[in-house]
């Protein structure tokens, strides 16, 4: 049962191998003629028999042969994926196909010589137009495959950043609605009335980081990474408005190293876990919630926080955690990791490295 599994999948991959690809449709009706005549000589147009019985032989050797040319242009394509390796990949590509097409056209005119199949007429100056023949078709087969490799990755670079695009502006309207709806205005309001009355250089202080959060959320959906220590900055204002509104009900630790700051993000990850660690626990003076933001390592930040379960739950959207992960999967290799048990709750955010960030 599981080596007919295997047959079945071996067969699989190699029909997706031949007939998934483009090239081989296009190449297959110019390239076994030519080669059979090659390879043959002039019986191949004697007669009907060995015109026909020739093109069956050297199209089942060519598929022999393109399934393993296929193999190695996908491996290569795997170890060597980006754009910029354009020339890399084309020329290791390229060195694979010569050396398979040479060893398989080599056996292949060993054994027409040997047997003389179709009364072929192969001799040592038709051989040397067989490799000329086949050189010229291992660059154009080299450029098939790059154009057709570089024009699936421009169109899925693509893809992708409509989806970062989508799930950012998703993120930023989740951010905006909680801030923007009237309960948070209704305590911030009140907070800087409060704070007018009695302490007027807090409320101006208070307006001022209120403003770098606006401006903050409405220009983060430029980019698709912001740097740590962007996010940092703008944390820090969101954590006064928390501190001014809940007091001593809430504490953040910021511990990040200085190598991390220079590492990215996607913008508004922390703040959608700072507002959900607040939306889901209590914020009492005398049990206060606490929110770490820590480097740990390997290119890792952890962001935890004590549970403080509220008496009355609320109601959850869903979309926080949801959003963070599918903008991960978009940008990154690694995915952020959840820790949700009795006491604490939390996420390791893997830092993504880049040569160039706009923050």
């Amino acid at each position: 049962m599981n080596a007919h599994l295997t047959y079945n999948r071996i067969g699989r991959q190699i029909w997706l191998s031949l007939f998934g690809r483009w090239m081989f449709t296009l190449l297959v009706p110019w390239f076994v003629p030519t080669i059979s005549y090659l390879l043959i000589g002039e019986p191949y147009l004697d007669n009907l028999y060995n015109f026909a019985g020739g093109t069956l032989m050297i199209f089942l050797m060519t598929i022999l042969a393109f399934v393993p040319h296929d193999w190695a242009a996908r491996y290569i394509a795997l170890k060597y994926p980006s754009l910029d390796s354009t020339i890399k990949r084309s020329a290791l590509t390229a060195l694979a196909f010569g050396l398979l097409t040479f060893v398989y056209i080599t056996s292949y005119m060993i054994f027409i010589m040997k047997f003389k199949p179709f009364d072929a007429m192969l001799d040592g100056q038709t051989m040397i137009n067989v490799y000329l023949f086949e050189l010229v078709a291992v660059i154009l087969l080299t450029g098939l495959y790059e154009i057709n490799y570089s024009l699936n990755k421009w169109k899925s670079l693509q893809m992708n950043k409509e989806a970062i695009k989508r799930a950012g502006m998703q993120g930023q309207l989740q951010s905006l609605k909680s801030q923007v709806n009237p309960h948070f205005l209704f305590n911030s309001l009140n907070t800087l009335s409060a704070l007018i009355a009695d302490e007027p250089k807090r409320a101006e202080q208070f307006v001022d980081e209120m403003a770098r959060v606006y401006r903050y959320l409405l220009q983060t959906n430029q980019h698709e990474l912001t740097s740590l220590s962007a996010e940092i900055r703008f944390i820090r204002s969101y954590n006064h408005l928390l501190r001014t509104r809940y007091d001593t009900g809430f504490d953040l630790l910021i511990d990040v190293s200085d190598a991390d700051l220079e590492k990215t993000i996607p913008p508004l990850t922390l703040q959608l876990l700072l507002e959900n660690a607040v939306k889901h626990n209590s914020t009492l003076e005398s049990n206060p919630l606490r929110v770490t933001i820590r480097s740990v390592g390997n290119d890792l930040l952890e962001i935890s926080n004590n549970r403080i379960v509220k008496s009355t739950p609320v109601k959850s959207t869903g979309l926080g955690l949801p959003n963070i992960m599918a903008k991960y999967e978009l940008l990154s290799d690694r995915l952020p990791v959840i820790d949700n048990d009795e006491h604490h709750f939390r996420v390791i955010l893997p830092l993504i490295t880049l040569k160039t960030v706009s923050v």
